[in-house]
């Protein structure tokens, strides 16, 4: 899904917003990122992001990360061609929430892990205003939706081909006439 950013928002990032919004995936309802992208984003390798984790294990309860099952690493390396390196990985991968990747910035203490986790807190946060404006819209649709529905059916009724034509109304002329006399019944 595509998301207009505000120049604001583009301004204050030292990556793409576009490509944290690609990495953003949703698995179990919520909204994760997953551990590969994350180190990629930081510019550390995926095991080094993962040890630096498992050191600190008690600051990443279920709901701030999670590792995926083999059935969930399919469908994401299936639906996400820059994920195909994890097709063939016998590790599965971790998923880290917005509260995860927050907890991130304590355990990862570089410059860049902290502007990335910044920029990274300013996309979920632009993504929630989006998600809310939509919402704020739907809501208005709903409100119209018997009148919508209303004028859709009458649309539909004057579109249908009447079920018993009425007889013409109006004069024949004289061929015309001819012809209708001499159909055959």
């Amino acid at each position: 899904m595509k998301i207009k950013t505000s120049k604001a928002l583009k301004n204050t990032l030292l990556v793409p917003v576009e490509r944290i919004q690609k990495s953003i995936y949703v698995i179990r309802g919520r909204k994760i990122i997953l551990d590969s992208d994350l180190a990629e984003l930081y510019g550390v390798k995926t095991k080094v992001l993962n040890q630096a984790v498992k050191r600190n294990i008690d600051r990443f309860p279920e709901d701030f990360m999670f590792q995926l099952t083999e059935e969930e690493k399919n469908q994401v390396v299936t639906n996400c061609d820059h994920l195909t390196r994890l097709k063939y990985s016998p590790v599965l991968p971790y998923a880290f929430t917005e509260q995860g990747i927050a907890m991130l910035s304590s355990v990862l203490s570089s410059r860049r892990a902290i502007e990335i986790n910044i920029a990274i807190m300013r996309v979920f946060v632009h993504l929630r205003q989006v998600l809310a404006d939509n919402v704020a819209l739907r809501k208005k649709l709903e409100e119209h939706d018997e009148q919508i529905k209303y004028i859709f059916n009458i649309l539909g009724k004057m579109l249908e081909e009447p079920e018993n034509p009425k007889k013409q109304i109006g004069f024949l002329t004289e061929m015309e006439g001819h012809k209708r006399r001499n159909r055959p019944k």
